[in-house]
C-alpha cells in the first residue's frame, strides 16, 4: 500500500495491516502517547507509523542540522541523499556565523548544484529536522518529487514550524489529496505568507479546499495556484472567497481547466475586484479571455482602488479590447503594470492604449505587449507616447513586427536615456548603417518558471512586474 494511503487510513481505520516498502507492521487507532510506548517496529525507510511517531516529539532545540540528518537516515535505513547533505552543511555554516532567517534551497533543477532530486521519504526525514530549527524562514523545494506523500510531510510541518512564512512547492507531482491535506493544514498555520504550488495538479477537488481555507486563513498573502489543472467550480469559488477576505494580496490562478466559452471565470473575478479593496497583484493567464471578458474587467477597475498589477497575458484579446482598456486607464490611478502579452491587440489596440497614455495615465509604470502583431505604426504610437509620459518606464515590445521606423524610434529612446536598457526587451544595433533591435532577457516575470544557473537570479531587469509591485516575500 503507498505511504500516503497508510497515512491517511490511520485516522478513519480501526486498526489494518499495511506493507510499507516490503515491510508488515500493524497500525492502530491508539492515543499518540500509548503509540510512542508501544509502537517497536523494525528500522527501516519511512512508515506511517514512523512518521506519526515523528510528528508526535515535542520540539527541542537540536545541533548540527547535518549531523542529525545524517543520524535520522542511519536510525531508519534510508538511503543518505548526498545533495540535501550538502544543502545541511551549508545551513550549518550560516548558523555559526548568527544567521537567523535562512532560506532553504532545495530545488531540484538546480544545475549549479547537481544531485539526486529529493523525494517523499527524503522530505519525511527532512521535515523531522525542520519542526525543531527555528532558524529557517524559506523553504524552496521546487521541481523534486515529494508527491503526495511529501505533501502529508508538509503538511505536518505546517503545523509546527512556526517560523516558515515562504514555502515553494512547484511541480512536486502533488495531487489532489496532497492539495487537500496542505490547504487544511492552513487552517490553523499563522506564519506562513506566500505559498507556491505551481504546476502541482491538485484539480477542482484540492482547488475548492484552498479557496475553503481563505475563509479561516488570516496570515497568507500571496498564494500561487497556476497551472495546478483548477476547474471552473474552484476558480468561482476563489472570487466568492476574494470578496471578503482581506489579507491575500496576490493571487496567481493561471491556466484553469475551462470547458465554457460564456467566460464566467472573468465575469465572477470582475465582480470580485468591484468588492475587494485589498487585493494588489491579479494573475489571469491562459483564460481564454475576449474581448467581452475583458470589458467585464474594465468595468470593475472603474471601482476597484487597489490593484496595481493586472496579469491577462495569453489570452484571446483584440483590437476592441483595447477600447475599454484605454478608456479605464483615463481615470483608473493605481494600475502601474499591466501584461498583454500573447493575445492580439495589433496596430489598432496598440494606438488606441497610446492615445490614453500620452494624454490621460500618468499612473501606468510598465506595459508588456510582446507578440500582439503590432506593426511599425502601433509600435512608434507607443514610444511617441513615452516622450510625453514620464511615468511609464519599462515597455516591452519583442515578438511584434518591426520596420526601419520603429528601430529607430527606441534607439532613440535608449541613446537619449528616456527608455533604461534594463528596463525594455530589446537593444539596437547598427548594420551597413541601417538600425536594427535585437532581443534582451528582460521582462516583466522572465524566471517565473525557471532561474539562470549564473547571474541574480530574482534581477529587477528579468523580472520588472514583481519589482515595481512588490507583494510578500520574493525569494
Amino acid at each position: 500500500m503507498h505511504l500516503l494511503s497508510v497515512c491517511l487510513a490511520y485516522e478513519v481505520q480501526p486498526a489494518q495491516s499495511s506493507s510499507v516498502l516490503g515491510t508488515q507492521h500493524a497500525v492502530h487507532t491508539l492515543p499518540v502517547a500509548c503509540t510512542m510506548q508501544c509502537w517497536k517496529g523494525p528500522k527501516c525507510s519511512p512508515t506511517a507509523s514512523q512518521i506519526l511517531l515523528s510528528s508526535s516529539h515535542a520540539p527541542e532545540a537540536i545541533g548540527s542540522l547535518q549531523e542529525h540528518y545524517n543520524n535520522l537516515c542511519v536510525e531508519n535505513l534510508q538511503k543518505i541523499n548526498p545533495f540535501l547533505l550538502r544543502i545541511l552543511q551549508g545551513v550549518d555554516e550560516e548558523i555559526k556565523k548568527g544567521l537567523d532567517r535562512i532560506t532553504l534551497n532545495i530545488a531540484g533543477n538546480n544545475r549549479s548544484i547537481p544531485g539526486e532530486r529529493v523525494t517523499g521519504e527524503d522530505f519525511w526525514i527532512l521535515s523531522t529536522i525542520l519542526e525543531r530549527t527555528p532558524y529557517i524562514n524559506g523553504l524552496d523545494v521546487r521541481y523534486n518529487l515529494l508527491k503526495d506523500v511529501g505533501a502529508y510531510c508538509t503538511a505536518k510541518l505546517l503545523q509546527k514550524q512556526y517560523t516558515l512564512i515562504y514555502l515553494n512547492l512547484m511541480f512536486n507531482d502533488i495531487g489532489p489529496k496532497g492539495g487537500e491535506l496542505i490547504a487544511k493544514a492552513l487552517h490553523k498555520n499563522t506564519t506562513l505568507k506566500y505559498l507556491r504550488m505551481t504546476g502541482n495538479k491538485i484539480e477542482n477537488k484540492g482547488g475548492m479546499c484552498f479557496a475553503s481555507m481563505l475563509q479561516i486563513n488570516s496570515s497568507l498573502e500571496k498564494l500561487d495556484l497556476g497551472d495546478c489543472d483548477l476547474g471552473m467550480q474552484s476558480v468561482i469559488a476563489f472570487a466568492t472567497v476574494l470578496t471578503q477576505n482581506q489579507t491575500i494580496k496576490a493571487i496567481t490562478l493561471n491556466r484553469p481547466i475551462l470547458y465554457s466559452e460564456q467566460e464566467e471565470s472573468t465575469v465572477h473575478l470582475g465582480h470580485m475586484l468591484k468588492e475587494n479593496h485589498c487585493l494588489i497583484e491579479l494573475h489571469m493567464c491562459k483564460h481564454d479571455i475576449r474581448n467581452h471578458g475583458l470589458e467585464q474587467l474594465c468595468d470593475a477597475l472603474y471601482r476597484n482602488q487597489s490593484l496595481r498589477y493586472l496579469d491577462v497575458s495569453c489570452n484571446k484579446i483584440t483590437r476592441d479590447g483595447m477600447v475599454f482598456l484605454a478608456d479605464v486607464l483615463k481615470s483608473n490611478t493605481t494600475l502601474e503594470v499591466i501584461d498583454l502579452s500573447f493575445n492580439r491587440i495589433e496596430t489598432a489596440g496598440a494606438k488606441n492604449l497610446s492615445e490614453t497614455l500620452a494624454s490621460h495615465n500618468r499612473s501606468l509604470k510598465a506595459l508588456s505587449v510582446v507578440s500582439n502583431s503590432i506593426d511599425g505604426g502601433g509600435l512608434v504610437a507607443l514610444s511617441q507616447s513615452m516622450k510625453t509620459n514620464p511615468t511609464l518606464s519599462h515597455i516591452y515590445i519583442w515578438g511584434n513586427k518591426f520596420d526601419e521606423a520603429t528601430c529607430v524610434a527606441y534607439s532613440d529612446l535608449i541613446q537619449t536615456g528616456r527608455l533604461n536598457p534594463d528596463n525594455t526587451d530589446v537593444e539596437s544595433f547598427v548594420v551597413d548603417g541601417r538600425v536594427y533591435l535585437a532581443e534582451v532577457s528582460n521582462g516583466l516575470k522572465n524566471h517565473y518558471y525557471w532561474t539562470p544557473s549564473y547571474g541574480e537570479a530574482y534581477s529587477h531587469s528579468s523580472n520588472a512586474g514583481f519589482a515595481l509591485v512588490p507583494v510578500g516575500q520574493q525569494l
